[in-house]
């Protein structure tokens, strides 16, 4: 873990507010505070924080409005804080971006848990494979090094999730994956949620990319497993 990087937490409840800053300094992170969003996207862009603790439920705006102005402009890690329980919910604020959520009430321990896996996966360099690589004449480029996939030239915001799913099927691109294979391969053992995120990441993924959902061009669905890499390397 790096020690000087620093959380961003958006809770309009000054209590959670206070246990997360205590336990996340006491894990040596710096923790910036907001209390509703404007203040939020305010320490945003002055603090450049390494992963956002965003409760959905803020007074004068949402968790989700806020996370899509996040993420129009940055693919910082962004963990949600919800009281919806529903899976629909759930669904919703991963498709609009967010890495991972948490549901109230909660363990501050299993946050933090949370906390640690999902920088983990953003900044996570195996040394194994890193490099840059291009596929079909150059149309689609993914560097390891970076973190970086540019389309046509253009720099493509990707979450880390996203990342690592586009990145770990292009590595393996003529291996067809199960949803379960993708959460083992590119999500790892610390995640917990349903195995439908895939979906919600593949078509991110897609319109990212501008592929076309009925004949796609990188991201092949196959049919009765689940997807694979279809650019030429």
């Amino acid at each position: 873990m790096a020690q000087s990087k620093t959380i961003l937490v958006v809770d309009d409840e000054e209590k959670i507010v206070e246990v997360l800053k205590s336990y996340l300094e006491n894990s040596g992170y710096r923790v910036a505070c907001a209390y509703n969003g404007a203040q939020g996207l305010s320490m945003f862009e002055k603090q450049s924080p390494a992963l956002i603790i965003l409760d959905l439920m803020l007074p004068d705006m949402t968790g989700e409005s806020i996370c899509r102005l996040i993420r129009s402009k940055s693919s910082v890690p962004i963990i949600m804080l919800t009281a919806k329980v529903a899976e629909e919910s759930v669904i919703q604020g991963l498709d609009i971006g967010a890495d991972d959520y948490i549901t109230k009430p909660f363990s501050p321990r299993q946050l933090m848990a949370r906390v640690e896996a999902v920088l983990r996966r953003s900044q996570e360099n195996t040394g194994e494979n890193i490099g840059e690589y291009s596929y079909d004449d150059g149309c689609l480029m993914i560097d390891d090094r970076r973190h970086e996939v540019k389309r046509d030239g253009v720099s493509i915001f990707l979450t880390p999730n996203e990342y690592k799913i586009l990145s770990t099927m292009a590595r393996y691109s003529n291996k067809a994956f199960t949803r379960d294979e993708l959460i083992a391969y590119a999500l790892g053992d610390e995640f917990d949620g349903y195995d439908r995120v895939i979906d919600t990441h593949i078509k991110n993924l897609r319109q990212k990319l501008g592929d076309d959902s009925k004949n796609p061009r990188y991201i092949i669905t196959v049919h009765g497993t689940g997807y694979r890499f279809g650019g030429a390397s």
